[in-house]
C-alpha cells in the first residue's frame, strides 16, 4: 500500500493519506496477531490446510478492498470487495468507470493486487492444491525423479526463488516491450503487471483499444501465452535447460486449441467482412488469446463480429491455460484427462475385458487424479447453474446472468451482452449480484473443491 501512496504523493493526490493509513492499520493488526501467537506451533492437517488457504484468500480480498472503500472513489462495500477480489483472483471484472481520470495511485493499486494475486495463483497451483489433492499437476510429481521421494519439498526454497525471479523478469521484459511498442512508462508498467498475472485490469476504459498499432497487441499475445504456460516447466526450461520439459502434453493441448480458435476466427472475419487478413489475424489473436488465457483484455467489442464470433468467444471462456500458470478456466490438462477417460470408456464398451490404463504422456494417471477431475467437472457445472439461477432471481437476463457467472468462475473478466460485455463493466449490477459473483470468483480461483469441502459437515466433525 505504501507504493501507490508514494505515487499519489508524487502526483499531489490526497489519496496517499488513505493508503498510508490502511497500510499502518493492516500492518498493526498483522504484527499484533504475530506477537500473540509467537512461539506457538500447530501440527498441520489436511483440514487445517484447506481452512487456511480459503481464509487467506478471503482475507486478502477484504484487506485489498480498504483503499477502494476509503479513498476518493467512495465505492460502497460490495463494490470495493468485488473490485479487490476480482484483482487478487486475477479475474479482471471491474465496477469502476472513468479509469482514464482515476488517480494514478488507485490505478497502480489495482495492478499491484493483480500482480501479487498472479504470483499467489501460481503458488496455489504448484504447491498447495496438488498437496491437498484438489487439482493441478505439481512439478514435484511431474519431475519426481529429480527430488527424493521421502523429501518432496527438499528443494522448495530454490524452486521458489527461481519462480519469483522468472515472474519478475517476465514482468520487466513485458514492460520494456510495451514501452517499445508505444505505451507510456506508467501504462507499460501497469499493463505488464496485469498481463503477466493474466488479470486484465487496464488504465483505460477502452482497454487495449486505447492504443494504436499492431505491435502493442502482439506484445500482449506473446506474454499472455507465456504466462498461461506451467511455471514449473518454465523453471525447468530456463533454470535447468530441460528442453524435454516443453513436451508436457497439456502444453500441446493448450497451443492446439489456441491456434485452432485464432485461425478459424481470422478466416471467418476475412470471409465475412473482407478485411485485411493481417488485421483480422491480429485482432482475432489478441482478443481470443486474452479470453482463453483468462486475461480479459479487449482491443474492440468482439460481440459486434457476428453470432459465430459470439458463440466462439463463449466457448473460449471455458478453456483456460495450463496448470501451474496464472491462468484460470477449466485448464488444458483437465480437458486432456476427460478426453482420455471418454476414449477409454468407449474402448471398454467394445472390449469389456480389456485393461485401459490412462496415460498422461509417459505417466499413468492414478484413479485419484481422475476422480479429482471428474469431481471438478461436476462441481463446475453445479456452481455455474446455481449462481446463474441466483443472479436471474435478482433480475438479470439470461445472457448476463449465465455469462457473468461463467466469467467469474473461470476468472476471465468480461462477459457477453450490452451490460457486462467487453464494452461495458459490472458497475450496473446491484449489490446482491456483486456479492454472489465475489464468492463465485473465489470459488473459481480455489478450484471450487477447496471451498466446497469447508461446507461439508464431515469437515467440522471431531
Amino acid at each position: 500500500m505504501l507504493v501507490p501512496a508514494a505515487v499519489d504523493l508524487y502526483y499531489g493526490n490526497s489519496d496517499w493519506q488513505v493508503f498510508v493509513f490502511c497500510s499502518l492499520t493492516t500492518s498493526g493488526v498483522g504484527l499484533t496477531i504475530a506477537a500473540a501467537t509467537h512461539g506457538r506451533r500447530h501440527v498441520g492437517s489436511t483440514r487445517f490446510a484447506f481452512f487456511v488457504v480459503v481464509m487467506l484468500w478471503a482475507t486478502l480480498g477484504l484487506v485489498g478492498a480498504l483503499p477502494f472503500y476509503a479513498a476518493s472513489l467512495r465505492l460502497d462495500l460490495a463494490s470495493a470487495v468485488f473490485e479487490s477480489v476480482s484483482a487478487i483472483t486475477t479475474t479482471g471484472s471491474t465496477v469502476i468507470a472513468g479509469l482514464d481520470g482515476l488517480p494514478p495511485g488507485m490505478l497502480l493499486w489495482r495492478s499491484l493486487l493483480q500482480w501479487i494475486g498472479g504470483l499467489g495463483v501460481i503458488a496455489l497451483g504448484l504447491f498447495f492444491l496438488p498437496m491437498l489433492r484438489v487439482g493441478g499437476f505439481s512439478y514435484f510429481r511431474i519431475e519426481s525423479s529429480d527430488i527424493e521421494e521421502d523429501r518432496p519439498f527438499g528443494r522448495l526454497a530454490s524452486y521458489t526463488q527461481a519462480l519469483v525471479a522468472i515472474y519478475i523478469a517476465l514482468t520487466l521484459l513485458c514492460a520494456i516491450a510495451y514501452g517499445m511498442a508505444g505505451m507510456s512508462f506508467f501504462d507499460a508498467v501497469n499493463h505488464a503487471m496485469t498481463t503477466i498475472a493474466t488479470g486484465g485490469f487496464s488504465t483505460h476504459d477502452a482497454s487495449f483499444g486505447y492504443f494504436e498499432g499492431r505491435a502493442v497487441l502482439w506484445v500482449g499475445v506473446v506474454f499472455m501465452m507465456l504466462s498461461a504456460l506451467p511455471f514449473s516447466i518454465l523453471i525447468l526450461f530456463l533454470v535447468s535447460g530441460r528442453l524435454d520439459a516443453l513436451r508436457d502434453p497439456q502444453i500441446r493441448v493448450f497451443l492446439g486449441y489456441v491456434a485452432a480458435a485464432v485461425l478459424v476466427m481470422a478466416i471467418y472475419r476475412r470471409l465475412a467482412t473482407g478485411m485485411d487478413f493481417g488485421d483480422a489475424l491480429t485482432s482475432s489473436a489478441f482478443n481470443l488469446v486474452s479470453i482463453i488465457t483468462t486475461a480479459g483484455f479487449a482491443s474492440e467489442d468482439y460481440t459486434l463480429w457476428g453470432p459465430f464470433a459470439i458463440t466462439l468467444f463463449f466457448f473460449a471462456t471455458f478453456l483456460g491455460g495450463c496448470s501451474g500458470s496464472t491462468a484460470g478456466g477449466v485448464k488444458a490438462y483437465r480437458f486432456l484427462i476427460l478426453g482420455l477417460m471418454l476414449r477409454n470408456g468407449l474402448r471398454s464398451l467394445i472390449h469389456p475385458s480389456s485393461i485401459q490404463p490412462l496415460r498422461y504422456g509417459n505417466r499413468v494417471v492414478d484413479p485419484q487424479m481422475q476422480r479429482s477431475v471428474t469431481l471438478f467437472a461436476i462441481a463446475f457445472i453445479g456452481i455455474w447453474a446455481a449462481a446463474s439461477l441466483a443472479l436471474s432471481a435478482g433480475g438479470l437476463d439470461l445472457v448476463t446472468s449465465t455469462t457473468a457467472t461463467l466469467t467469474a468462475i473461470t476468472n476471465v473478466g468480461p462477459g457477453l451482452g450490452p451490460v457486462i460485455g467487453p464494452a461495458g463493466n459490472f458497475s450496473a449490477l446491484n449489490d446482491y449480484a456483486k456479492w454472489i459473483l465475489t464468492v463465485t470468483m473465489l470459488l473459481g480461483r480455489l478450484e471450487i473443491l477447496a471451498v466446497l469441502v469447508l461446507l461439508s459437515p464431515a469437515f467440522w466433525r471431531d
